[in-house]
Order: structure tokens, then sequence, then C-alpha cells
């Protein structure tokens, strides 16, 4: 390390960062950058600088561009997750099957409204395969929402106990595929009525 620089990879005359706090810095930079040009701005050169620190200061915390954008994209799966369970705990307490129907429908909503609010970071979060576990302890993350709620659809008499195994894939893909279209595929240019329509129809054709 150059004798201009800090332990923790500091250069002098650039915006200093929080002692002991650089990881974060370099991932909320990484951040805000996939947030406007998606996952192929994630780049630890341009997060250090963003941090202003030295490009070898980032290998403290990151073996490479694929470990911060692993970092980066949990964040943006959280914030996804974080939507969705907002949406979910404003629903109501509507019980039995129709409730179930609800929640369901309100979850595939707020997945498709984060992509299109987001579009950076909703294809940043799928960017690179997530290792387990892709959420902080205590938080269920994408996967843990939608299984949580086909569960509740089994157990509410809505859809039969032998339509319950591997409901979540049919279920993620079908959300998931018209996000994608809707945000970077061939939909992308559809009206916004025509656009609520076809979310609408897709979310009520996951029925098991």
């Amino acid at each position: 390390m150059s004798t201009l620089e800090s332990e923790n990879g500091e250069k002098n005359g650039e915006k200093p960062y929080h002692h002991g706090h650089l990881r974060e810095a370099l991932v909320e930079a990484a951040l805000a950058a996939a947030r406007t040009d998606g996952p192929g701005a994630v780049v630890l050169r341009a997060a250090t600088r963003a941090a202003g620190v030295s490009p070898n200061a980032a290998y403290r915390h990151f073996t490479d561009r694929d470990d911060l954008l692993r970092a980066v994209a949990a964040r943006c799966q959280q914030r996804m997750a974080a939507l969705m369970r907002a949406r979910l705990a404003g629903t109501g307490p509507l019980p039995g099957p129709d409730g179930a129907w609800q929640r369901l429908r309100t979850a595939g909503h707020a997945y498709v409204e984060f992509a299109l609010a987001e579009p950076g970071w909703f294809a940043t979060a799928f960017a690179i395969p997530l290792g387990p576990p892709a959420a902080p302890e205590g938080d269920p993350g994408l996967f843990g929402i939608l299984v949580a709620v086909l569960d509740e659809l089994a157990s509410s008499g809505a859809i039969p106990s032998a339509a319950r195994p591997g409901a979540e894939y049919v279920a993620w893909s079908a959300v998931h595929g018209i996000a994608t279209l809707l945000t970077s595929g061939s939909l992308r240019g559809l009206p916004a009525a025509e656009r609520d329509a076809a979310v609408e129809r897709v979310i009520n054709a996951v029925a098991f």
C-alpha cells in the first residue's frame, strides 16, 4: 500500500468513509449504480472510486467483481421482499381460501410493482446465483414469502394438497416472466392499461 493511503485504503484528498464501514460503503455505491444502470454498472473500481478509496482496498472485503455483485443482488432481493411484506401486511385478516388467494395476488402484484418501479435493481437481483442464505437471519426472503403464501393456499383448502409440491416454481416463473417482459423484454412498450391487464391475467392464471 502507498504511504499516501491509510491502513483502510483511504487516499489523501479523497472523500473519506466511516472507519470500519468500507464494505457497506462499497455495497451502497454499487447499489446506487445498479439502480440507474443495472448489474453491468456493478464494478469494483467504480465502487471504490465512489467511496474515495484505492481499488486495492476493495479486495479486503470482496474477492472479485462477482462477489460484490452477489452482495448487491442480495440487497436488491431484500428490498423486493420488503415491498412484498408491506403490501401483504395491508391485505387485512381475510380468512379462508379467499384470503389466501388475495395474498397470492397481492404478492404477485408487489413483485411486478417493484420490477416496474426499479428495473435496474430488478435486473440486478437476479443477475448472479445467490448462495444460501440470500436474506439476513429472520428474513424469509422472496422465496420464503412465496412458500408461505402457497402453504396458506393448501392449508386453507384453496388448492388440493396434492397440487402444493413444486407450486412455487410455477408461480414464480409466471410472475417473473411477465415482469421481465415488461421491463426489458418485448412487452416493455405496452400502454399502461394493457400492461396492467396483462399482469392481472398472468396472476389470475396462477391457479393449480
